[in-house]
């Protein structure tokens, strides 16, 4: 099996990883730490959708997508963290003034998990970012040690994980997800 990362410059693609079943439901479509809290609530039903497909209209497409083949399989979410309301955060801390971009959203598709198609998407979402200038890259992941996660919560990724991509742990957060603490993890490409 081989698995190819692209920039989500497909709509397409994006739909079929993050859209709705019914094209009128509210669901995240992946938007909610990469907008403004209050657009994000106006934001109702279709129009979700049609803000990300300008999304991946623009310059920089708002993530990552694995295929499998021509299939998308899944999707990682990176931009700088400016970008994000991870600006603005209380419980993810700011270390320094670098233009860090951040990598806050896994996800795979059932029928394709344990194939190690996160740890394709990690890879490919950090050259991705490395291709845009980014000096660092950071994520957010559950620190869930042995515990299960349930799949609906583990969007921001698990630690291991990031570890074996080679990020380092850089602070602790006091961000909680599903019971289970959030942490800082980096990656450098300088």
């Amino acid at each position: 099996m081989t698995i190819e990362v692209r920039p989500a410059s497909a709509f397409e693609d994006v739909r079929t990883l993050l859209g709705p079943k019914s094209p009128t439901a509210n669901v995240c479509w992946c938007l909610s730490y990469r907008i403004p809290a209050k657009l994000n609530n106006e934001l109702r039903g279709p129009a979700r959708g049609e803000y990300v497909a300008g999304l991946c209209g623009s310059g920089t497409p708002p993530g990552v997508i694995a295929h499998q083949g021509e299939e998308p399989v899944g999707w990682a979410a990176v931009a700088p963290r400016a970008d994000t309301s991870f600006a603005r955060s209380r419980t993810i801390p700011h270390l320094d003034a670098l233009p860090v971009w951040s990598l806050w959203c896994i996800r795979v598709r059932p029928g394709h998990r344990g194939k190690g198609i996160s740890h394709a998407l990690i890879a490919g979402a950090v050259e991705f970012a490395r291709s845009h200038g980014a000096p660092v890259v950071e994520a957010y992941p559950l620190d869930n040690g042995t515990a299960r996660v349930d799949l609906t919560m583990a969007y921001p990724g698990l630690r291991k994980n990031f570890e074996r991509a080679g990020f380092v742990h850089a602070a602790d957060t006091t961000s909680v997800l599903a019971g289970h603490p959030r942490v800082l993890m980096r990656l450098d490409l300088r």
